[in-house]
């Protein structure tokens, strides 16, 4: 096992996924139906590993087609963008 790997995607992915709506929906969830933790923590972590799979499904598949050069300035280039509609929102008072 590739530890320095599994580190670097392990934080990457915690940092992504803290106090996005996955977590909120979650919180929302153990509040509501508090006698149901265990049923609600399963769910939510099946449902993350099948969208895990799901991504690296799909990423094997797109590197066996397109340049892995490629698909990294796509990537960068869709977060770029993404930041700077939220940018744009904050500066101009729009929701974003």
């Amino acid at each position: 096992m590739e530890w320095k790997l599994l580190s670097v995607v392990f934080t990457s992915v915690f940092i992504a996924e803290m106090a996005d709506k996955t977590q909120l929906v979650t919180l929302l969830f153990a509040t509501d139906q508090p006698g149901n933790r265990l049923a609600i923590f399963l769910a939510a972590s099946a449902a993350l590993v099948t969208t895990t799979a799901i991504g690296v499904a799909a990423g094997a598949v797109l590197s066996e087609v397109v340049d892995q050069r490629v698909l990294s300035l796509v990537a960068g280039a869709g977060f770029v963008v993404i930041g700077g509609w939220i940018l744009f929102g904050a500066l101009t008072g729009q929701a974003s």
